[in-house]
């Protein structure tokens, strides 16, 4: 089996879940189309990651890819680009719920790559009102920087900025583990 994701927090999944995988992140354009839903993005953005990584790999095997979003009020929140933009997301979010979605594909691999299975996950997230103090302080421990909406759940913004969560936790983390391990065993592996 192939995961084609370079995440860390991916790669500890699956491995924490028994699977033998190599990792080879798939190389595609992640910009959303206009109009595009974020539900959408993230079903079309794994189904093209799985697919991507699927033409090169042996015939039959299989290919798992996974792309997350979090989205307030329609519109996505990506990876913050420097302070001023985490602060601004952070800000938006501070005592809202916003929804965090997850996309998984599974290619099967060879010269005629196709896709096996997949699905979209959806969790929402509320956060905790959150003060100027806070957010600089959460923003200066560097957190925010490779995450989308700025902040990771498995980390100190779990901790510290996360009022609740109706859903999959693991959703919000970038792969819904569970799900997925029924998933592969309904396809036999």
């Amino acid at each position: 089996m192939i995961l084609a994701s370079q995440s860390p927090r991916r790669i500890e999944l699956m491995r924490d879940a028994g699977f033998s995988f190599t990792v080879q992140p798939a190389d595609i354009d992640e910009t959303a189309q206009p109009g595009e839903d974020p539900l959408a993005l993230v079903g079309r953005l794994a189904g093209e990651k799985a697919l991507s990584v699927a033409m090169t790999a042996p015939t039959g095997e299989l290919v798992v890819a996974a792309d997350t979003v979090v989205a307030l009020d329609g519109r996505i929140l990506g990876k913050p680009a420097d302070p001023a933009e985490a602060r601004a997301m952070l800000m938006a979010l501070s005592g809202r719920t916003h929804t965090v979605a997850t996309g998984v594909a599974v290619a099967r691999g060879g010269t005629e790559p196709s896709i096996v299975e997949h699905f979209v996950d959806t969790c929402a997230v509320r956060f905790h009102e959150l003060d100027d103090d806070e957010i600089e302080a959460y923003v200066a421990s560097g957190e925010p920087f490779d995450k989308a909406g700025a902040y990771g759940i498995q980390g100190r913004g779990g901790r510290l900025l996360v009022n609740s969560i109706h859903g999959d936790f693991y959703t919000v983390v970038g792969l819904p583990i569970a799900r997925v391990v029924r998933l592969l065993r309904a396809i036999g592996v």
